[in-house]
Formats: C-alpha cells, structure tokens, sequence
C-alpha cells in the first residue's frame, strides 16, 4: 500500500483527501502546516507528498526545496488555484512533479497520482545511503526515457485483491470466461449494467494472467473532457500546446507490459476513436508533439454499458475500432439476475462497514435478507453497498435493522407513482395528438362521454397518457432504457418502476 503524505492548512480538505484516498487503498498521513508536514516525512518516508502552495508557516517554494532537501526522489504535486498557475510552473521549476487545480476533482486526483507514483517507481534509485544529495548529477531524472527505465526495472509488486463473485449459476459462468480469458492476450470487451462490477472482472482478469506483475491502469473515458481525451491516453511533450508545461506520459505507457483498461469507453470522441485506432493496430504512439514512437506491449480490456455493435451500427463508434476489441466478450449479469449471491456481497459489504465504522456488526435482521431478495436492485452491486453503510450507520445494536433501510428499498412493491405538474404540458400534448389522430377514444381508456352513466376516472386517463408516452419514447430510441429515461426526464430507476407498475415488458 502506497504512502502519502498530504500538506495542506485547510483541515477540511485534509480530511477529504484522507477519507478519499483511503478508500481508493492508500495510507494517508496529513499536516496542516508546513513545519508538522517536513517532520513526518522524515519520520514516515511516504510514497509522494500533495502540498498546497499557500501555506500558513511556510511559502510553498520552501516546503518544496526542503521535501527535496531530505528526500529528492519522492514525487511532489502541488495544489494550486487556476489563477495561479505562473506559481505552478515555478514550482515545478523547483522539482515538483506535477501540480492539480482547485476545485479539486476525485477522477483527476487518482490518475495523477497514479501517473506520478508509476513514473517514480520506473525511475532508477540508489540505496539511500549510496545517494549523495549535494550532487545533484547523482540524482536520476524523472525525464528520462519510460520505455528505456521500464524494460530494465523491477516489476512493481502485484497488489493483492479478494474478489467476491459469488456462487450462483451465473456467478460461476462468470468465473468460467475470466479463467478461461486471462492467460491469453485478447482484447475484452466486457458488457454490463451501471454498478454490476465490470471494473472488477477487468482486474480479476489481469491478475490471473501472466502480465499480473505488471501495471493494472484504469480510465473512465466518461469522466475524461473531450479536450483531454488524448493527452489522457497518449501523453504529450513540454510546450506542444498551450498549457502543456510539462512533460506527460500517457496512460498507454503507463500500462505498459501491462493492462489498460477503457471504461465506458462508447463515449470517447470520434477524433479520440480515430487516434486510439492507430495504436491499437500498430502497438505504437506517438505522444503529442513528439516525432519520436514508443512500443507498446499493452492488453486492453475495454466495458460499455451498450452493445458496441449497435453502437457502430447508429455510427456512434467506429466499427473497425469495435472489431479490434471484439476478440472476446463478457457478460456481467445484473445483481437481480443473481438473488443466490446477494447475502454473500451484503455480509461482505457489511465487514467493511464493520470496520469503517469501529464497532461490530454481526449480520442481517430476517426481514432484511427478505427485503434484499425481492429488491430488483437497480444499481447493482454498488446500490447494494451503499444501503448497506447507511443502515448499518443507522442501526441500534449488532444487527442491521429494516427500519434503518432507506423507504424505496423496503417499500418498492407499494409506491405509486403519481404525475408531477411538470410532466401535465406533455399528457396534455398526448392527449391532443391522439384526439386528432384517433376521434374515437381508445377501448383502454374505457372513458364514457356520458357524465350521467359514468364519471370520469382522471388517474386512468393520467396512467394512460403516462403508457402512451413511454411507449413512444421506448420505441424512439429502440427500447434503450437509459436513453429512454434521459428523454423522459427521470432516472432509470423511475422508469424501471414505472414500466414494472405499468405491466410493461
């Protein structure tokens, strides 16, 4: 487990990254002032230090040429604003190795620090007491070479993870494709819902295979803005466009010799899918601004929560890049599909929370193991994990509680779902269509024009519009339920409810 060391005066955001980090498994150690933060690097030796420049004790050029003075390999990133980025520059001047902008955003953080721990762990060191820190010509750089450093240095150690799949039929089919794919170099192409784990058949993928010893890099393609798509992936070199001033090595030569894995990867650019084309096809790249070709030795295993194949179809994804892909595909199977697996994540869920929360819980009330196994949840897997941290935080005693169990879950077969006002204008639209395409009111609605045989049940007529309006929506976009949502205006879960509600298939 990597070592960080966070310097920062704004206890608040000490404690953030702390929480945060530790949950993406690194060990934090914070200061909040710069005197406290040289102190516990001398006492702790971390892995990388995050400083803010603006310090209460300290100026951030100090803090950095002290950290250099002690321990001049250890990687630095400084927090700073986006006014002060003239500050950055100068700061990495002084042997900072990259720098992160406030507001500070979760998916940044991590790949820079990965980038930077990587680039430090690929980088040649003598033993402390052989390094002369006066001779800075001693000092190996951190410019040097990446594909040079990494085919001679030592493979970073494989970080060992416990994988709960589970014992269902499906479970085990699952089980089956990654031990079966692993030992071959095939690119993957893994299928599953938000939430069901598709991340974690990746890694279970790479640990099985003979690359298991070399890096695991991850990207979510969703997360990554347009504009930077390319520099993400492919690198760039110091000055090749404005804001490049540094050096940056891609996430392609990160994973060198190792896995590169794309999460949703349907929504990177057609530009991006152009570039990410060629290097797959080649095995080489080139970073941005550079003329020079790195070989690569990269496994690339890639999720969508779509079918690629239609995707392609519509021209939303490049069909040769999607055959490129497409050697060997895996299905991971919705939660709900799986209810033999559900106790055995939620007690493992459960003696995580046990420990994050510093006190013992012994298991689940009966009643909830029976909610769980009629919830459809929706989220999967992390939906599961979730109610699991809020009601065991909620629960009196040892045992998690049904009424500390959020009223969605519990109360799933009894909501009723009745119209908002906002969505009034539009079963008003539907109705008008219908009466103009229709003069005769549909059998369905069973609505009598005679007010003195019959009144007029204005629920059925509003549940009816509602059908009628999902309906047309579902068949729009092809029964895609994601985007039927999205064009709805609701969440899939509403609409998951609603469709169930309504009896639709």
């Amino acid at each position: 487990m990597h070592k960080i060391l966070v310097i920062d005066d704004d206890i608040d955001i000490c404690h953030l990254l702390k929480r945060f980090l530790s949950k993406n498994n690194y060990e934090v150690l914070t200061a909040h002032s710069g005197e406290t933060g040289l102190k516990l690097l001398q006492e702790h030796q971390p892995d990388l230090v995050m400083t803010d420049f603006r310090l209460g004790d300290m100026d951030g050029s100090e803090v950095i040429q002290s950290i250099k003075a002690h321990m001049p390999q250890v990687p630095i990133l400084v927090i700073t604003g986006y006014s002060d980025i003239r500050v950055a520059i100068n700061v990495m001047k002084l042997g900072a190795l990259d720098y992160i902008t406030k507001p500070l955003l979760p998916q940044e953080i991590l790949m820079t620090i990965q980038r930077a721990i990587v680039v430090s762990s690929f980088t040649p060191q003598k033993p402390a007491e052989e390094t002369n820190i006066s001779n800075p010509k001693q000092l190996p750089s951190t410019k040097e070479s990446f594909q040079t450093v990494s085919n001679r240095a030592k493979s970073p150690a494989k970080t060992q993870s416990s994988y709960i799949l589970g014992t269902s039929i499906a479970a085990q089919t699952l089980i089956r494709q990654v031990d079966l794919v692993a030992q071959t170099n095939y690119s993957v192409i893994i299928y599953g819902e938000s939430g069901s784990g598709k991340e974690a058949v990746a890694r279970m993928i790479h640990d099985k295979s003979p690359r298991a010893n070399m890096p695991f890099v991850a990207m979510d393609c969703g997360a990554i803005p347009k504009e930077l798509a390319n520099s993400e992936l492919f690198g760039h070199e110091k000055g090749s466009f404005t804001g490049a001033i540094a050096q940056k090595i891609g996430l392609f030569e990160m994973a060198n010799g190792g896995t590169l894995f794309l999460d949703e990867v349907a929504n990177l650019t057609y530009d991006v899918q152009i570039s990410l084309l060629r290097v797959v096809q080649e095995r080489k790249l080139k970073r941005i601004g550079s003329n020079k070709e790195v070989n690569l030795d990269v496994r690339i295993i890639v999720a969508s929560n779509e079918k690629l194949s239609e995707a392609a179809r519509k021209g939303k994804f490049r069909e040769d890049l999607y055959h490129r892909f497409n050697e060997f595909s895996i299905d991971v199977p919705p939660l709900r599909e799986r209810k033999a697996d559900i106790m055995l994540f939620a007690d493992y869920f459960l003696a995580q929370t046990s420990t994050d929360l510093g006190r013992k819980m012994n298991g689940f009330e009966p009643e909830v193991e029976n909610i769980f196994q009629n919830y459809a949840w929706y989220g999967n897997i992390r939906e599961l994990k979730n109610v699991i941290k809020r009601a065991a935080l909620l629960s009196d005693g040892d045992y998690v509680q049904a009424k500390a169990l959020p009223f969605e879950v519990v109360n799933h077969e009894k909501l009723t779902f009745g119209v908002p006002e906002s969505e009034l204008d539009i079963i008003e639209q539907v109705f008008a269509s219908k009466s103009k395409a229709q003069p005769t009111v549909p059998e369905k609605q069973n609505v009598q024009t005679n007010a003195a045989s019959s009144k007029i049940n204005l629920k059925s007529a509003a549940q009816d519009a509602e059908y009628e309006l999902i309906m047309q929506t579902l068949q729009q976009v092809k029964y895609n339920k994601s985007k039927a949502a999205e064009q709805l205006g609701i969440d899939r879960k509403t609409l998951y409810n609603k469709l169930k509600k309504l009896g639709i298939e």
